[in-house]
């Protein structure tokens, strides 16, 4: 058997991802590494983000002997991946904003991106508009507070229902017709975040995406040649709660192991 997949995110956001591409690999053993003491990553500086990204990524790839990377966070894909691949020579998948699939889908040519500060604010994300939603008027939200709330909801809080619908009232004020879940959070929230729109809005996030490259870089043949379900791990830089503990369970994690990582 190869090495784990390694998923990296800020925080729990990156359990949006992990799901379809333990549905499409559900022998392969996958490692979910959270960088909880830094969270959220949308309000940290670059460089800051940069350097400890790298670092944690780096060890716990040699730690576990990781096969692939996945970035499962917008906020450290914009900006981690050239120097990941210079230093690593397994392959780094990133996460992208779905701002292609939503363009080509919406009818009233009018989009929206609901995003970390940090992500909406980078020339990355603006290129991606010029690329591929040259035609569409877009609207842009950025949100660190509902990263938090999805956090809480995981820890098994009370959501804050009405924080949402304070936060969506700039896309709520307009035509638009599909949004993008620019951060892997996000879709962790996308039923409180439908009931807080007041019109029809299409929800797309990368999972599915992200899921389809991992794939690509996986012998499939060699997954299906066993009918053992593969070893799933987490880890975290800060200690968590007995809720946040309960829904990693429920995902299938309950191998954990707290990581120390440098101020």
């Amino acid at each position: 058997m190869v090495g784990p997949i390694l998923i990296f995110d800020s925080g729990i956001g990156g359990l949006s991802v992990f799901e379809p591409i333990h549905s499409q690999l559900p022998h392969h053993d996958i490692y979910y590494l959270f960088d909880n003491a830094r969270l959220p990553y949308g309000d940290l500086n670059e460089q800051e983000l940069i350097r400890g990204c790298v670092e944690l990524i780096i060890k716990q790839v040699r730690q576990i002997n990781a096969s692939i990377v996945v970035v499962a966070c917008n906020s450290a894909s914009t900006l981690v991946l050239p120097e990941l691949r210079k230093q690593l020579t397994i392959p780094i998948v990133g996460v992208v904003p779905a701002i292609k699939p939503a363009a080509q889908i919406s009818k009233t040519r009018h989009i929206g991106l609901l995003a970390t500060p940090g992500t909406v604010a980078r020339q990355y994300t603006q290129d991606l508009i010029s690329s591929f939603a040259g035609g569409c008027n877009v609207t842009l939200v950025g949100s660190s507070e509902l990263v938090l709330i999805a956090e809480a909801k995981a820890k098994r809080q009370t959501v804050d229902h009405a924080k949402i619908a304070d936060i969506l009232t700039p896309i709520n004020s307009t035509d638009l017709d599909t949004l993008v879940l620019g951060c892997t959070h996000f879709p962790l929230l996308r039923q409180e975040i439908d009931e807080a729109l007041t019109h029809k809005v299409v929800l797309l996030d990368s999972g599915d995406a992200i899921a389809a490259r991992v794939m690509s870089f996986i012998d499939t043949n060699e997954n299906d040649s066993t009918d053992i379900q593969g070893t799933l791990k987490a880890g975290y830089t800060k200690e968590i709660d007995a809720g946040l503990k309960e829904t990693l369970a429920d995902y299938g994690f309950t191998q954990l192991e707290y990581i120390a990582v440098a101020n």
